[in-house]
């Protein structure tokens, strides 16, 4: 009879608890099947694309919200072409009772199609609260940003953290994901040292096809050299099969737990292989299963 693995260690477990994941609005078919995989109440982030309508993002919305899972829909500020289009998207998420936690991020589109050029003005409107929202996901960038200079990243951080507190809002850190604990477990140095407290979560990607992950690391400017995938867990010399984030999660915790002040810190997978596949990784993670 094959053995199995010791369950995760004790830090390695704190930091997998209560972990969040990532769906588009397409990705309903997909929630469906890995509802039984998936701890009830899990985070679950809707993801706002150009491609995608309100009616598929405010499903999406309700379905996680259905499924016995926690919604949290995201507003691209500069995907907004005007305020009623904001107020729309938020009523029709409070009327499925999905806007207590939501992710304002800036977007992908180079000029605003409306008046919000950034996460921060949208924060500072006040409507949020009009509709029930309680606490609010912002961006965090441990690699940097392919388009934005580094420090007026931390400015937009330190400026968003502090509108939030102003607006009496829970705020949470969402970070792009990363295949290196290096550059990350020193950006959470840096995020305490500047006196934000906000809750961070950490993204990284559950278990995908190499090939699918190098995709999405050029996609998103994140460093994918053969040092740090190596220590990830794959080799760019041969992109065949899968890799599942087993090391990054546990040098990270290990990291953490090194820190007196890292504060609050859980992770956020990209769901680039699927959901399921996913939420059955981090289950066989913490008992011992890989």
């Amino acid at each position: 009879m094959a053995k199995t693995a010791p369950a995760a260690n004790p830090e390695s477990a704190v930091l997998l608890e209560s972990f969040s994941l990532e769906m588009t609005g397409k990705d309903v078919p997909g929630l469906e099947a890995a509802r039984g995989a998936i701890p009830a109440g899990t985070k679950i982030n809707v993801t706002f694309l150009g491609n995608e309508d309100l009616d598929m993002r405010v499903a999406a919305s309700k379905a996680v919200k259905d499924f016995g899972f926690t919604p949290v829909p995201h507003i691209s500020a500069r995907r907004l072409a005007s305020q009623e289009q904001l107020e729309e998207f938020l009523g029709r998420l409070q009327e499925v009772g999905a806007t207590e936690h939501v992710f304002v991020v800036g977007g992908d589109p180079a000029e605003p199609l409306g008046p919000y050029p950034d996460a921060l003005t949208v924060i500072r409107t006040g409507l949020l609260q009009k509709y029930g929202v309680r606490e609010v996901s912002i961006a965090g960038y441990p690699e940097g940003h392919p388009d934005i200079p580094t420090d007026v990243l931390w400015s937009h951080l330190e400026d968003k953290a502090s509108a939030l507190k102003e607006q009496g809002l829970d705020g949470v850190i969402l970070t792009q994901f990363s295949f290196d604990t290096d550059p990350v477990i020193a950006w959470i140095d840096a995020v305490r040292a500047r006196g934000i407290d906000h809750s961070i979560r950490i993204g990284t990607p559950g278990p995908a096809g190499i090939k699918r992950l190098i995709s999405f690391a050029g996609r998103f400017g994140i460093g994918a050299n053969a040092l740090i995938v190596k220590k990830y867990g794959f080799s760019l010399t041969n992109l065949m099969g899968t890799a599942g984030p087993d090391r990054f999660v546990t040098d990270l915790a290990a990291l953490l737990a090194t820190r007196e002040n890292a504060g609050d810190v859980k992770l956020h997978f990209y769901t680039f292989g699927g959901l399921l596949s996913t939420a059955e990784w981090a289950r066989d993670y913490l008992t011992g299963r890989h």
